[in-house]
């Protein structure tokens, strides 16, 4: 990749994915309590079963022994590529023409934010909690890595959609959910440890949009300054363009 000012670009041909204008000032959300209430109980519940010896427990455990009865030998790895599936519905609907509320710059920085929140928080619980996966294959199963990465991008696609239509969002939770009955299907996971994922995916997500505003706006010295990524062909070669005009 090449840094350029905007003056000397003469070989570069927009294509498709047009320009991503990274100098724009985001605006500003308010922190409401009432949208972490949801992610607080599914994380909540999660802590509570780790350390319930009643109710709690007998329903992780009932849960695999239904789940194992009836699939003992399942064994299936697409929950390990179906957690991305609603991140990737996102650039997909943006190169087809249907814009999100972000350009796709931003988009990609919202959630590669999430994902720094969501990865940080997971494996310091995992760390610290210690609990044995239902395989015995390890002590990181609190909470479900691979469904916090899942609800996560579902919730960035239901951030990115939801004023053009909350049905676009509703579909990633529910790939999301299936990648977290997979987890349970697969052996990987308590119940619990499921719905503790569910929590902190979705949080990690509204913490991102939350501050990322912030973060962007450290980095902008000008609220004019604005910045292309496109791809360039040219003397035999070819590849990514970061041109910008301060």
């Amino acid at each position: 990749m090449s840094a350029q000012s905007t003056d000397s670009v003469t070989t570069a041909q927009p294509d498709t994915l047009g320009k991503w204008y990274a100098g724009k000032p985001i605006p500003k959300q308010h922190f409401k309590p009432a949208a972490f209430i949801a992610p607080v109980i599914l994380a909540g519940y999660g802590f509570a079963s780790v350390y319930d010896h009643g109710a709690l427990k007998q329903l992780d455990e009932s849960t695999r022994a239904e789940l194992q009865e009836d699939h003992p030998l399942f064994a299936a790895h697409v929950d390990d590529y179906l957690q991305f599936a609603p991140a990737a519905a996102v650039y997909a609907l943006n190169l087809s023409g249907v814009k999100g509320k972000h350009n796709l710059f931003d988009a990609s920085m919202l959630y590669l934010t999430s994902g720094l929140i969501m990865g940080a928080s997971t494996h310091f619980v995992k760390q610290g909690v210690g609990r044995m996966r239902p395989d015995g294959s390890g002590y990181n199963s609190f909470p479900s890595g691979h469904t916090a990465s899942a609800f996560m991008a579902a919730e960035f696609l239901h951030q990115e959609y939801k004023d053009t239509n909350p049905w676009i969002g509703y579909a990633g939770y529910f790939v999301a959910t299936a990648t977290g009955g997979l987890r349970m299907y697969n052996n990987k996971h308590w119940f619990s440890d499921v719905v503790a994922g569910a929590g902190f995916g979705i949080a990690s997500t509204k913490i991102s949009y939350l501050i990322y505003p912030y973060i962007k706006s450290l980095f902008n010295g000008k609220k004019t300054a604005k910045f292309t990524l496109m791809p360039y062909y040219g003397q035999g070669a070819s590849g990514l363009m970061l041109a910008g005009k301060l």
